[in-house]
Protein backbone atom coordinates (compact mmCIF):
# COMPACT_ATOMS: atom_id res chain seq x y z
CA UNK A 1 0.00 0.00 0.00
CA UNK A 2 1.07 3.66 -0.62
CA UNK A 3 1.99 5.27 2.05
CA UNK A 4 2.59 9.42 2.56
CA UNK A 5 6.22 10.55 3.46
CA UNK A 6 7.34 13.67 4.01
CA UNK A 7 10.78 14.23 4.16
CA UNK A 8 12.50 17.35 5.63
CA UNK A 9 16.09 18.15 4.19
CA UNK A 10 14.82 15.96 1.60
CA UNK A 11 16.76 17.81 -1.62
CA UNK A 12 20.26 16.66 -0.53
CA UNK A 13 22.16 14.20 1.79
CA UNK A 14 20.66 11.54 3.88
CA UNK A 15 17.56 13.29 3.14
CA UNK A 16 17.59 12.51 -0.52
CA UNK A 17 19.00 8.98 -0.33
CA UNK A 18 15.96 8.28 1.91
CA UNK A 19 13.67 9.69 -0.78
CA UNK A 20 15.11 7.89 -3.14
CA UNK A 21 14.54 4.66 -1.28
CA UNK A 22 11.10 5.35 -0.58
CA UNK A 23 9.93 6.47 -4.04
CA UNK A 24 11.98 3.52 -4.76
CA UNK A 25 9.03 1.46 -2.82
CA UNK A 26 6.37 3.13 -4.76
CA UNK A 27 5.73 5.46 -2.07
CA UNK A 28 4.42 9.24 -2.67
CA UNK A 29 7.20 12.06 -0.96
CA UNK A 30 7.15 15.27 -0.15
CA UNK A 31 10.15 16.86 -0.19
CA UNK A 32 10.77 20.19 2.60
CA UNK A 33 13.65 22.21 2.56
CA UNK A 34 14.91 26.20 2.35
CA UNK A 35 15.90 25.97 -1.30
CA UNK A 36 13.50 25.45 -3.92
CA UNK A 37 15.62 24.95 -6.73
CA UNK A 38 17.22 22.32 -4.86
CA UNK A 39 14.20 20.53 -4.16
CA UNK A 40 12.88 20.71 -8.26
CA UNK A 41 16.68 19.46 -9.44
CA UNK A 42 16.17 16.16 -7.01
CA UNK A 43 15.42 14.02 -9.29
CA UNK A 44 13.21 11.89 -7.18
CA UNK A 45 10.15 9.84 -9.05
CA UNK A 46 6.34 11.36 -8.63
CA UNK A 47 8.03 13.70 -5.12
CA UNK A 48 6.26 16.52 -4.41
CA UNK A 49 8.42 19.80 -3.13
CA UNK A 50 7.75 22.65 -0.96
CA UNK A 51 10.10 25.24 0.10
CA UNK A 52 10.13 26.84 3.60
CA UNK A 53 12.37 27.75 6.47
CA UNK A 54 11.14 25.13 9.71
CA UNK A 55 12.41 27.31 11.83
CA UNK A 56 9.46 30.01 11.13
CA UNK A 57 6.36 29.26 12.47
CA UNK A 58 4.48 31.21 9.38
CA UNK A 59 6.19 28.85 7.27
CA UNK A 60 5.18 25.76 8.84
CA UNK A 61 1.51 26.77 9.31
CA UNK A 62 1.69 26.70 5.02
CA UNK A 63 3.49 23.29 5.30
CA UNK A 64 0.78 21.91 7.05
CA UNK A 65 -1.73 23.74 4.67
CA UNK A 66 -0.24 21.68 2.14
CA UNK A 67 -0.36 18.56 3.95
CA UNK A 68 -3.79 18.88 4.50
CA UNK A 69 -4.80 19.17 0.95
CA UNK A 70 -2.10 17.39 -1.00
CA UNK A 71 -1.92 14.02 1.51
CA UNK A 72 -3.99 14.07 4.27
CA UNK A 73 -2.74 11.42 6.53
CA UNK A 74 1.04 11.20 7.18
CA UNK A 75 2.74 7.78 7.38
CA UNK A 76 6.15 8.80 7.68
CA UNK A 77 7.48 11.68 8.98
CA UNK A 78 11.64 12.03 8.93
CA UNK A 79 13.27 15.06 9.91
CA UNK A 80 16.81 14.92 8.34
CA UNK A 81 16.95 19.01 8.14
CA UNK A 82 19.88 20.79 9.81
CA UNK A 83 23.32 21.64 9.92
CA UNK A 84 26.30 24.06 11.50
CA UNK A 85 24.88 26.85 10.28
CA UNK A 86 27.10 27.36 6.74
CA UNK A 87 24.26 28.82 4.96
CA UNK A 88 23.36 31.48 7.36
CA UNK A 89 25.00 34.94 7.54
CA UNK A 90 28.00 35.43 9.71
CA UNK A 91 27.26 37.64 12.82
CA UNK A 92 27.25 41.45 12.45
CA UNK A 93 29.16 41.85 15.92
CA UNK A 94 33.14 41.31 17.17
CA UNK A 95 32.04 40.78 20.38
CA UNK A 96 33.13 37.28 21.24
CA UNK A 97 29.83 36.78 23.36
CA UNK A 98 27.87 37.48 20.42
CA UNK A 99 29.20 34.67 17.97
CA UNK A 100 28.47 32.47 21.16
CA UNK A 101 25.19 33.42 21.22
CA UNK A 102 24.52 33.49 17.39
CA UNK A 103 25.78 29.58 16.89
CA UNK A 104 24.08 28.52 19.69
CA UNK A 105 20.73 30.14 18.98
CA UNK A 106 21.43 29.08 15.01
CA UNK A 107 21.83 25.49 15.99
CA UNK A 108 19.19 24.93 17.84
CA UNK A 109 16.84 26.77 15.37
CA UNK A 110 18.07 24.84 12.59
CA UNK A 111 18.81 20.85 14.48
CA UNK A 112 16.06 21.29 16.98
CA UNK A 113 13.38 23.79 16.25
CA UNK A 114 12.76 22.63 13.07
CA UNK A 115 11.94 18.99 13.90
CA UNK A 116 9.62 20.08 16.64
CA UNK A 117 7.44 22.72 14.60
CA UNK A 118 7.04 20.59 12.11
CA UNK A 119 6.34 17.44 13.93
CA UNK A 120 3.81 19.38 16.08
CA UNK A 121 2.54 20.88 13.44
CA UNK A 122 1.13 17.24 11.87
CA UNK A 123 1.34 15.16 14.77
CA UNK A 124 -2.51 14.92 14.60
CA UNK A 125 -2.41 13.87 10.85
CA UNK A 126 0.08 10.70 11.83
CA UNK A 127 -1.51 7.71 10.34
CA UNK A 128 -2.67 5.59 13.87
CA UNK A 129 -1.88 2.87 14.23
CA UNK A 130 1.40 2.42 11.96
CA UNK A 131 2.48 5.81 12.22
CA UNK A 132 6.65 6.52 12.35
CA UNK A 133 8.34 9.54 13.62
CA UNK A 134 12.12 9.76 12.55
CA UNK A 135 14.88 12.08 13.53
CA UNK A 136 18.24 12.19 12.59
CA UNK A 137 20.60 12.85 15.22
CA UNK A 138 24.64 13.00 14.81
CA UNK A 139 27.33 11.17 16.30
CA UNK A 140 28.08 14.81 17.73
CA UNK A 141 24.89 14.33 20.28
CA UNK A 142 27.63 11.69 22.36
CA UNK A 143 31.41 13.31 21.91
CA UNK A 144 30.54 16.83 21.01
CA UNK A 145 31.09 19.00 18.04
CA UNK A 146 33.71 21.62 18.51
CA UNK A 147 31.80 24.26 19.78
CA UNK A 148 29.06 22.15 21.01
CA UNK A 149 26.33 23.98 20.35
CA UNK A 150 25.37 21.90 17.22
CA UNK A 151 26.09 18.61 19.24
CA UNK A 152 23.88 19.87 21.83
CA UNK A 153 21.21 20.56 19.47
CA UNK A 154 21.05 17.15 18.02
CA UNK A 155 21.63 15.56 21.35
CA UNK A 156 17.83 17.56 22.09
CA UNK A 157 16.33 15.34 20.12
CA UNK A 158 16.74 12.13 21.86
CA UNK A 159 14.88 13.06 25.06
CA UNK A 160 11.81 14.52 22.70
CA UNK A 161 11.83 11.39 20.58
CA UNK A 162 11.51 9.78 24.06
CA UNK A 163 8.22 12.16 25.24
CA UNK A 164 6.97 11.40 21.80
CA UNK A 165 7.21 7.76 21.80
CA UNK A 166 5.23 8.06 25.36
CA UNK A 167 2.42 10.34 23.61
CA UNK A 168 1.81 8.46 20.40
CA UNK A 169 2.65 4.92 21.86
CA UNK A 170 -0.79 4.77 22.48
CA UNK A 171 -1.83 5.56 18.89
CA UNK A 172 0.05 2.36 17.34
CA UNK A 173 2.75 5.33 16.21
CA UNK A 174 6.52 4.71 17.23
CA UNK A 175 9.78 7.71 17.10
CA UNK A 176 12.94 6.74 16.95
CA UNK A 177 16.35 8.62 16.39
CA UNK A 178 18.73 7.67 13.83
CA UNK A 179 22.49 8.77 14.65
CA UNK A 180 25.15 8.39 12.02
CA UNK A 181 28.67 9.19 12.43
CA UNK A 182 30.81 10.47 9.16
CA UNK A 183 28.73 10.59 6.39
CA UNK A 184 30.20 11.20 2.98
CA UNK A 185 28.42 13.01 0.04
CA UNK A 186 26.73 15.44 1.85
CA UNK A 187 26.88 19.02 2.11
CA UNK A 188 27.15 19.29 5.91
CA UNK A 189 31.16 19.95 5.56
CA UNK A 190 30.93 22.24 3.02
CA UNK A 191 33.10 22.85 -0.15
CA UNK A 192 35.38 19.75 1.59
CA UNK A 193 37.24 18.03 4.56
CA UNK A 194 40.85 18.31 5.35
CA UNK A 195 42.29 14.97 4.34
CA UNK A 196 43.92 14.16 7.37
CA UNK A 197 40.66 15.21 9.57
CA UNK A 198 39.06 12.43 7.35
CA UNK A 199 41.69 9.94 7.42
CA UNK A 200 41.00 9.97 11.30
CA UNK A 201 37.17 9.87 11.59
CA UNK A 202 37.63 6.84 9.03
CA UNK A 203 40.48 4.94 11.26
CA UNK A 204 37.75 5.64 14.20
CA UNK A 205 35.45 3.11 12.48
CA UNK A 206 35.74 -0.82 13.21
CA UNK A 207 34.90 -1.46 9.09
CA UNK A 208 38.05 0.57 8.06
CA UNK A 209 35.17 3.10 5.64
CA UNK A 210 33.25 6.36 5.84
CA UNK A 211 29.26 6.09 6.05
CA UNK A 212 27.12 7.41 3.05
CA UNK A 213 24.10 8.32 2.80
CA UNK A 214 22.46 5.31 2.14
CA UNK A 215 24.01 3.69 5.13
CA UNK A 216 21.34 6.28 6.97
CA UNK A 217 18.62 5.66 4.36
CA UNK A 218 18.45 2.17 4.90
CA UNK A 219 18.48 2.33 8.59
CA UNK A 220 15.59 5.12 8.54
CA UNK A 221 13.73 2.52 5.69
CA UNK A 222 14.02 -0.50 8.20
CA UNK A 223 12.72 1.67 11.37
CA UNK A 224 9.28 2.86 8.97
CA UNK A 225 8.99 -0.78 7.87
CA UNK A 226 5.90 -3.27 9.68
CA UNK A 227 8.58 -5.28 10.93
CA UNK A 228 10.02 -2.44 13.44
CA UNK A 229 6.92 -1.58 15.04
CA UNK A 230 7.76 -2.82 18.44
CA UNK A 231 10.94 -0.19 18.21
CA UNK A 232 10.45 2.54 19.62
CA UNK A 233 12.11 5.68 21.72
CA UNK A 234 15.36 4.07 20.62
CA UNK A 235 18.47 5.53 19.02
CA UNK A 236 19.84 3.54 16.63
CA UNK A 237 23.45 4.35 15.70
CA UNK A 238 24.95 3.63 12.15
CA UNK A 239 28.85 4.80 12.42
CA UNK A 240 30.46 1.70 11.46
CA UNK A 241 31.51 1.27 15.12
CA UNK A 242 33.15 4.33 15.91
CA UNK A 243 30.94 5.42 18.97
CA UNK A 244 28.82 2.96 21.48
CA UNK A 245 27.49 5.54 24.04
CA UNK A 246 24.17 5.36 25.45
Amino acid sequence: MTRNVIISGGGTGIGLAAAQVFAAEGDRVLLLGRRAEVLGNAGVPGALTYAADLGDVDQVRGVVGFVERELGAVDVLIHSAGGTGQLEPPVDSSDPLDAVAHNWTVNFRLNLLTAALLTEGVKERLASPGGRVLFVSSIAAYRGSGSGAYGAAKAGLHPYAHDLARELGPRGITANVVAPGYIEDTEFFGGGMDPARRERLVNDTSNGRAGMPGDVAATLHWLASPGAGHVTSQVVQVNGGAERGH
